[in-house]
């Protein structure tokens, strides 16, 4: 035993040997008017040593490289500087003095010197955390604020991300790499979850609505790429108070910098705002919840990261809907969920290789219990319980080329299992998901670059695989103009809570045909997007039973005949230049969608897809008032409705159109103002923000949708759970004055 662990000793002293190996160090600092500048990015170019200049300005690496280099340091407000370095055995110290950035650097924009056809360049828009929380009706969730780009559709009755005529389900979210599942909180008919993340946690957000790479897969429409936040600049203490929540949270980073551990805790109640507004919704239970998470990060000695991030959430509320059924009165469902979410990542560096391991579990717990009610006496509670598990993991190796190309590859594992009970439906449902991907980046000059890819997978519940290429293609025909095309084939498990009896299925399928052109210029950004999606292997569905007071049946998928198509165009125009101390972006959407799947009797125009889509966002900060104000407006043509019931004919039961029509237009302005009372004082212990938010100030009775009674006689609009809302909050941080950011984030 004792040779054993010598030898390991041994074997652990040795790679230690050959990782700091001939390695040198340098370090420095970056400054702009002698004042040292956070966050910024100090790089050996055409490699994968560096790092980030902490909140004075100072920074320091190890490398193995020698010879003749450059430096390089990079920050979105400052022009980029390099410096010629030679690299030997001693130790170098480079400080910079950096100027300030003239032209805007945006994500929606294919940055200078070289053009990637990344998902990153040919993202709809990265979104920070400041531009989430002050864009007014989002409410401070990300996916909220995604309702107020191109591409994405305004459906408030369910959650998820509604992509170019893709359903909710479609699309998917990542957390530094590994798949997100459940990311909304439960929720009940007609009315949609929330984002079960702080917003806070992301540094990062990138949407990509079509043509992304082959490193994500089992998404048919979009992928929401989040990338969490690395080491706080310094320890600090948060708190949040209003009448709908109290929340409070921690970060502290240690003296030298290496880690940091934070956790947080949040309640919220609804009932005290019943009291005050007059609410659409009759909540017998108010929607209540909690949340706890805690995270920890450690940077390595060589540049590499350890995070993780855990998260404990439940859910609980009581709706009660007049009937639309003679034989009760009122129809009732309460729902009770809980969540937790564990999150690892591991990026590193060893010599040419870059490599990235992430993996996740969730367990979500979804609890429906529906009676009716009649005479006051309430019925018998029939319950339908989905309980699932599911584990994540995503290795990534890349290699860089040379200075405009990589290569990188890897394998991804998706392990679901989950059980459902429902009536005389038991259901024990287990899918292993296997991937393997290779994708490379092509520079072939300054103005030419290509993306190629291919994804492979194996279903095990299905017993079936797939090969998914991709490619991307990225041109610079001027000085502030590039263009871009993009192709890829997407695959898809069934939802599997339609898969409640055995039936042989297949992986859903898509393909994105993608072209966009986009000029920059200093201060404003213009994107211009045609696509065409194509729908194959939808699955069909037919209706298995009535839940007592359920406002759907509950339907189980029979095969993979379904398929349809989405083609549209979209523009984003960003502003910061025209008007003085004002951020404004306005998104226009065009989408011809129509499909044959889940209970369609024939092709039809999705009940969940608008054909024109309008939003503008508007921010404006006044410092010497210490004063901020934000606006957004957005509008979607009213979406198609259906009410599709069954029929028997000739000993065949078929699908057929009861009752159809077109949804009221919906719109709705938005205005959201902070306060800064601390704004200026020096020596301030506290940063303090007070909100104040007025969603659909005109108060527009706008319809999400109509159910409708079994013979179909009877109809009941589904609307928002309040026409308008007004929300009033202090959060004050210890420990870190986010002055600064409050003022540029919002100019």
């Amino acid at each position: 035993m004792k040779t054993q662990v010598k030898k390991l000793i041994i074997l652990a002293a040795f790679f230690s040997f050959i990782l700091h190996f001939s390695q040198v160090k340098i370090s420095g600092k970056v400054s702009f008017k002698n004042k040292g500048i956070n966050e910024v990015n100090v790089t050996l170019k055409d490699t994968y040593d560096g790092a980030t200049t902490d909140a004075e300005g100072n920074f320091s690496f190890e490398t193995s490289e020698k010879g003749n280099h450059i430096l390089s340091f990079t920050h979105p407000k400052y022009i980029e500087v390099n410096k010629n370095i030679t690299l030997g055995d001693q130790n170098l110290v480079m400080n910079a003095e950096l100027k300030e950035q003239i032209n805007e650097i945006d994500a929606v924009v294919v940055s200078a010197g070289s053009i990637e056809a990344s998902d990153k360049k040919r993202a709809t828009a990265l979104l920070t955390t400041i531009d989430i929380y002050t864009t007014a009706g989002a409410d401070g969730q990300i996916s909220s604020a995604l309702n107020y780009l191109p591409g994405v559709q305004k459906v408030g009755e369910t959650e998820g991300l509604f992509i170019r005529g893709g359903t909710g389900t479609e699309s998917k979210i990542f957390m530094d790499g590994s798949l997100i599942n459940n990311y909304f909180s439960n929720s009940v008919p007609g009315i949609a979850g929330r984002d079960r993340f702080n917003t806070s946690l992301f540094k990062g957000n990138v949407f990509s609505s079509g043509g992304y790479s082959a490193l994500y897969g089992q998404t048919l429409s979009g992928a929401l790429l989040l990338e969490s936040v690395d080491l706080p600049d310094q320890s600090s203490y948060d708190f949040g108070i209003s009448p709908i929540f109290l929340s409070a949270g921690f970060q502290k980073l240690d003296d030298s910098k290496t880690y940091s551990y934070g956790a947080s805790a949040s309640y919220s109640l609804l009932s005290l705002m019943q009291k005050v507004f007059d609410f659409n919704t009759d909540f017998i239970d108010a929607p209540q919840g909690f949340n706890g998470d805690a995270n920890f990060r450690i940077k390595t000695k060589p540049g590499g990261f350890f995070k993780y991030y855990g998260m404990y959430s439940t859910d609980k509320m009581g709706v009660k809907t007049e009937s639309l059924e003679p034989d009760y009165d009122f129809a009732l469902v309460r729902l009770k969920g809980k969540n937790t979410y564990h999150n690892l990542s591991f990026k590193q560096k060893f010599g040419k290789y870059l490599l990235n391991v992430g993996t996740s579990y969730s367990f979500n717990r979804s609890d429906l219990n529906f009676s009716t009610e009649t005479n006051t006496t309430e019925s018998e509670k029939t319950q339908l319980l989905n309980d699932g598990n599911y584990i994540n993991l995503k290795v990534v190796l890349e290699r860089k080329i040379n200075k405009i190309s990589a290569l990188r590859g890897g394998f991804e594992l998706n392990n679901t299992s989950e059980q459902l009970n429902f009536q005389d439906i038991q259901k024990n449902y287990k899918d292993l998901i296997s991937a393997a991907f290779v994708e490379t980046d092509l520079g072939f000059s300054n103005q030419l670059s290509a993306k190629i890819g291919v994804r492979g997978e194996y279903s095990s519940f299905l017993g079936k695989s797939n090969i998914a290429p991709r490619f991307a293609l990225a041109y610079r025909l001027a000085k502030d103009w590039t263009t871009s095309l993009a192709y890829g084939l997407f695959y898809q498990n069934p939802e599997s809570k339609y898969i409640n009896s055995p039936s042989n299925l297949d992986f859903q399928q898509s393909q994105h045909y993608i072209f966009q052109l986009q000029r920059t210029s200093e201060g404003r950004s213009l994107r211009l997007e045609a696509f065409y999606k194509k729908y194959d292997e939808l699955i069909k569905v037919q209706d298995i039973a009535d839940g007592n007071g359920m406002s759907q049946p509950v339907q189980t998928a029979v095969n993979n005949d379904g398929y349809g198509f989405a083609k549209g165009l979209e523009l984003f125009w960003r502003d910061k230049k025209t008007f003085k101390n004002i951020d404004y972006w306005l998104s226009y959407s065009y989408l011809d969608s129509k499909r044959d799947f889940m209970n369609y009797p024939m092709s039809l125009k999705p009940n969940f897809a608008s054909e024109h889509t309008i939003s503008l966002v508007a921010k404006r900060f006044f410092p010497e008032l210490k004063f901020g104000t934000n606006l957004s407006y957005s509008y979607s043509k009213g979406r198609p409705y259906y009410d599709i019931a069954t029929k028997t004919v000739n000993g065949e039961e078929v699908n057929f159109i009861r009752n159809e029509g077109r949804l009221k237009d919906y719109s709705a302005l938005n205005f959201s103002f902070n306060y800064l009372p601390n704004l200026g004082k020096k020596d301030a212990k506290s940063f303090v923000v007070l909100v104040l938010s007025i969603s659909n100030v005109l108060g527009t009775k706008n319809i999400y949708g109509y159910n409708f009674s079994q013979n179909g006689n009877q109809s009941s609009a589904v609307v928002p759970p309040v026409n308008t809302f007004v929300f009033v909050g202090a959060f004050i941080s210890f420990g870190v004055d986010r002055t600064q950011d409050a003022i540029n984030n919002n100019l």
